[in-house]
């Protein structure tokens, strides 16, 4: 698969789950209670977390407390629609870790996504 971090018809694809492991990047759904219900392969090499251990999880509680903040966390909860890019640093085990990432939200899809593209290695 061939498509890009800033593509603009990405939201057909988060529709089709199955073939989100064959991007290279980070992308995790969750609901609106930031449940996981969506952890692609790529982000969980890149953060090293298993998919068993983050879905159902709180992300902005359990799994990435470093985005329970106005930049992102925020952002979902007070805005209808999002998709918006947005330079981060994460925090992962005591190490910050320059990212990019794209928040998306639409009204008409219950399923809130935050894509991670993260720096090459």
């Amino acid at each position: 698969m061939n498509l890009t971090f800033e593509e603009t018809s990405i939201g057909s694809l988060l529709d089709a789950p199955d073939e989100l492991d064959a991007l290279n990047f980070g992308i995790i759904g969750f609901d609106d209670a930031a449940k996981v219900v969506i952890y692609n392969a790529f982000e969980a090499s890149s953060a090293a977390l298993r998919q068993e251990r983050v879905l159902g999880k709180n992300l902005f509680l359990e799994i990435a407390p470093c985005l329970n903040n106005a930049m992102v966390a925020q952002r979902f909860e007070n805005e209808p629609e999002l998709d918006v890019i947005i330079s981060y640093v994460l925090a992962l085990r005591m190490r910050p870790i320059p990212v990019r990432m794209r928040l998306l939200k639409k009204m008409d899809n219950s399923t809130r996504f935050l894509l991670i593209e993260w720096a090459k290695k």
